[in-house]
């Protein structure tokens, strides 16, 4: 069963999934990192590019996701190294601070709460996260085009891409469709017809909605939905 809710930390999200009940289907890309912690380990999940179908026996898992781009400074890692890949923290930070992060999270009476903790004290400790990163994402999340949303922010595509390299993990165009993605499915999921629904998340047409889905989740959108 999954499970989530607003984290203290700005634009992030706890959430906690148990084996059983709703939540047990391939993780899709999202734009975003997530710290996780899962029978002893503390992980990074890199952003992805295609859907994740975790390995072995269902178990369960407690996480903060990161708004978009935020992570890498919070990490201290750029995000492409960690594109499409589930690593240990211990081979980002030194083995004793994430030996002494694990002793904490498992003394916890809730896991999620305890890594939402190590993310909020990891960031009083950072710099702030490039607020045009966060600017950039809303517009492309209101379906603005690529070039036009670097127009409006001032700044030029090489420079853009190699920063959303760093931050994202992929490009910008990679970026737009990941995140129409997530607009189209909210509209599917809360009943919008998916004709509606390619027109308002900015595809040309339903069929363009359809290989778009089917591309970066690995299925057709129905069969993703739970319609077989």
């Amino acid at each position: 069963m999954y499970r989530e809710r607003a984290s203290r930390l700005t634009g992030a999200v706890v959430w906690t999934n148990t084996p059983g009940g709703a939540g047990g289907g391939p993780v899709l890309p999202d734009g975003c990192m997530d710290l996780l912690w899962s029978e002893g380990r503390l992980l990074v999940a890199g952003p992805d590019t295609r859907p994740y179908v975790p390995e072995g026996t269902p178990r369960t898992w407690a996480g903060v996701r990161f708004f978009p781009g935020t992570a890498p400074a919070l990490l201290g890692v750029p995000a492409h190294e960690l594109r499409d890949l589930r690593v240990d923290l211990a081979d980002l930070w030194p083995a004793v601070r994430v030996r002494r992060l694990r002793e904490h999270v498992e003394a916890a009476p809730d896991a999620a709460t305890a890594l939402e903790d190590i993310a909020l004290d990891r960031a009083a400790r950072t710099t702030a996260p490039d607020p045009l990163l966060r600017r950039l994402v809303q517009r492309l999340h209101e379906g603005r085009p690529v070039s036009a949303a670097a127009a409006e922010l001032g700044i030029g595509t090489r420079t853009l891409h190699r920063r959303c390299l760093d931050a994202f993990g992929y490009g910008p165009k990679t970026l737009a469709r990941i995140l129409r993605l997530q607009r189209a499915l909210a509209l599917a999921r809360s009943g919008t017809p998916y004709a509606e629904t390619a027109v308002r998340a900015g595809y040309a047409d339903q069929p363009h909605l359809a290989r778009e889905v089917r591309e970066l989740t690995g299925m057709p959108l129905g069969k993703l939905l739970g319609g077989g």
